[in-house]
């Protein structure tokens, strides 16, 4: 990877990773002497149960939609309230893609996604009915490394997974119910707190905004298609307007893609404004499972 900047002004504080490793080992030494389990230190251990139960409350954060959808619940609100918007609906229960959203007689569709390093990130469908087709990531991990999941989803996972199902993805938003609080501080209310916007109780930075190819690259006929520009993508141009945005805050996502004797590889540049900011090296295809 030949980075330049970083694809993602959000970073894991050193601070922020201290604190979790701290509360790590703090849990690790008092794990023995909680509840009501009746064994001893060593029975403890050899009895897994500090790992199931960790398991348990792992699978249960990971499960769970409800805040991922309350702060999108209270963006479209607003956005609604603004006259940004004609309407929206969720559809995540019966659908393969959670929301729709009206503008006019435009229609964009929405799949949240949560952290972008994981597999999930490769299942989404672009329904017929799509004028513009966004994924949306929201984090509800803090010790997680923005940096990490933004090259590790948009290079790794989606660049391959668009160019191997033939599948448009018009772009990508980072923001999430911890953007901007102490878990999550946002370097650009850091620099400029004014930027903040209120919401009810909640206070939110302006997104992440990610613009990817107008159609798909293909080796042979379409080798490095243009992106798309912030006013093409109207939810993006949208959420730009709403929150305060400027130019850093869009990234442009060139994909190219050529044959390399049998294998089709691909590469994925980052651009934020006339900048460069970062070059992946040549990957064949080969999709997470």
């Amino acid at each position: 990877m030949s980075v330049r900047q970083p694809v993602i002004f959000c970073e894991l504080s050193q601070t922020t990773n201290d604190l979790i490793e701290q509360y790590v080992e703090a849990l690790r030494a008092s794990a023995p002497s909680i509840g009501s389990h009746g064994m001893d230190e060593r029975e403890f251990w050899q009895s897994g149960l500090f790992r199931a139960a960790i398991e348990r409350l792992r699978g249960t954060q990971v499960a769970t939609m409800r805040e991922k959808h309350d702060f999108i619940r209270r963006i479209m609100d607003f956005l609604a309230k603004q006259n940004k918007i004609t309407g929206w609906e969720f559809h995540g229960s019966g659908e393969r893609h959670d929301y729709e959203v009206h503008i006019n007689n435009y229609t964009c569709v929405i799949e949240a996604k949560g952290c972008l390093d994981g597999n999930n990130t490769t299942i989404f469908q672009r329904p017929p009915n799509a004028d513009e087709f966004i994924i949306w990531s929201l984090c509800q991990n803090p010790g997680a490394d923005p940096r990490h999941n933004a090259w590790s989803g948009i290079h790794t996972r989606l660049s391959a997974e668009i160019i191997h199902r033939k599948e448009r993805v018009d772009g990508l938003i980072i923001w999430d119910m911890l953007c901007g609080t102490k878990g999550r501080i946002c370097p650009k209310l850091t620099a400029q707190a004014e930027r903040v916007t209120t919401i009810d109780a909640l206070q939110v930075p302006p997104p992440c905004l990610y613009l990817f190819p107008r159609t798909i690259p293909d080796a042979r006929n379409n080798p490095r298609p243009a992106c798309w520009n912030i006013d093409d993508v109207k939810f993006l141009s949208i959420l730009y307007d709403a929150f305060r945005c400027d130019a850093q805050d869009v990234v442009e996502i060139s994909i190219e893609v050529r044959m390399s004797g049998p294998n089709v590889e691909r590469r994925t540049l980052w651009k934020r404004g006339d900048t460069l900011v970062a070059v992946s090296p040549w990957t064949k295809i080969k999709r997470a499972r």
